[in-house]
């Protein structure tokens, strides 16, 4: 992939090679206003304005367009109430796609109008979106911001002159977004969202769901949505940009089991190509005082290990360890930066919708996480003794190939209330 190293990234400031079609400032248009927007997206882009320009925004809520227009200074009839509306009639070079749920339908609609896609997390809930999408061979960057981080880029160079790796384990200890976004002065909660274009959204959403696990339980299926593609697929992207390997999923397990607790802790254990085993520990913790998530692969030498703080504290570093044996001891270095992850994403996205470099992470590799979670939503159905349907029913985890009842939706068992929409990263 281009830049694997951190090279060929825009530097702030830098002058910016313009013989492609498009030219800079590029004319973005921004689809959803929600959270992660206010706090992160929308103040970067402005940061660079010799690079984007916010030509047009879209949200359900009219006073948050409102206010975040004039902030952004995008006219009135450039703010819409409908992304169709905003990608018919906007003049635009590149979109951001920033809406909460799958992002399949609307990076479809913009790539196949020839507009270079930012796509947050997840790229979408189905196979089938996935496979549209790539026909049209887009222009899209997909959100994974932690892999411009440098302590992940460092990290990668680093495991590359190791033994091979043993082991890889995961924690993410994740707080409300509440707690994680309180510094960010975000606007009130939208008062004015209309009731039905909300039901809307839900029924297509649950359509969406149904077609990649079929009728299971709805803890299971929130489980897939809020926590798997939600949260989890940015550890499924670090390990696969460190190691190079894809994941398969060898169980899943989710707790507590009280009905109406708070959203579960979701466990992963798989393998990848190479032989070794991942072991990935996501809990939801609404007191918890910060975020945090840790990243360590193990070989026969010595550790790397990657300690990522809250995302949205930007320029907060993520702290690389590396641990060796040394002079019949044991040798430890650091390296942190305080250079923003999501920042250079965006910078990234500026070589590609101008000179069409190669994402970190597109089309391809968001696939590739659908398949990882539809794994892990099956082996979680699995343990219910019910059969997902749809397209995870030809992806049974190794641990789970057999064995499953006939437990559907009406049925009891693991209590996963949904996380927050915002934050789950």
């Amino acid at each position: 992939m281009a830049g694997s190293r951190g090279q060929g990234l825009l530097e702030p400031g830098a002058a910016f090679p313009r013989d492609g079609r498009a030219r800079a400032p590029l004319r973005l248009g921004v689809i959803g206003l929600g959270a992660v927007a206010q706090a992160v997206h929308l103040p970067l882009v402005a940061k660079h304005p010799d690079l984007f320009r916010c030509a047009a925004l879209c949200d359900l809520s009219r006073a948050s367009l409102d206010v975040l227009g004039e902030r952004a200074g995008v006219p009135d009839d450039a703010r819409f109430a409908e992304a169709g509306e905003l990608l018919e009639e906007a003049e635009l070079d590149a979109v951001a796609v920033l809406t909460s749920g799958s992002h399949g339908g609307l990076a479809f609609e913009a790539a196949r109008r020839g507009l270079a896609v930012f796509c947050e997390k997840p790229l979408a809930f189905t196979l089938a979106e996935a496979d549209a999408l790539a026909e049209l061979e887009p222009r899209l960057a997909l959100g994974y911001m932690k892999l411009y981080d440098p302590a992940v880029e460092r990290a990668r160079e680093a495991l590359e002159g190791r033994p091979p790796a043993r082991s890889v384990e995961v924690t993410v200890l994740h707080p409300t977004s509440a707690a994680q976004l309180a510094h960010a002065g975000l606007l009130p909660a939208p008062a004015d969202l209309d009731a039905a274009t909300l039901e809307e959204l839900r029924t297509a959403e649950d359509a969406l769901v149904e077609a990649a696990l079929g009728d299971v339980p709805p803890e299971i299926a929130r489980a897939y949505v809020d926590v798997l593609a939600g949260s989890i697929v940015h550890e499924l992207a670090v390990i696969r940009y460190l190691l190079g390997e894809p994941l398969t999923v060898d169980d899943a397990d989710a707790w507590p089991e009280t009905p109406g607790a708070a959203p579960p802790s979701v466990a992963l254990t798989g393998r990848l190509a190479g032989g070794a085993r991942v072991s990935i520990r996501w809990h939801y913790l609404p007191s918890y005082p910060a975020y945090r998530e840790q990243v360590s692969v193990h070989d026969e030498a010595g550790s790397v290990t990657l300690v990522f703080p809250s995302p949205y504290l930007l320029h907060a570093p993520t702290t690389l360890t590396v641990t060796d044996v040394a002079g019949g001891g044991e040798q430890t270095t650091r390296f942190r930066s305080t250079a923003e992850a999501f920042e250079r994403q965006w910078l990234a996205f500026a070589e590609l919708a101008l000179e069409g470099a190669a994402p970190r992470a597109g089309v391809a590799e968001g696939r590739a996480d659908i398949v990882v979670c539809q794994q892990a939503a099956a082996a979680l159905a699995a343990r219910r003794g019910v059969r997902p349907g749809g397209e995870a029913a030809g992806r049974p985890p190794a641990n789970h190939e057999a064995g499953f009842g006939v437990e559907t939706r009406d049925g009891r068992g693991p209590s996963m209330s949904p996380v927050d929409k915002e934050g789950t990263q």
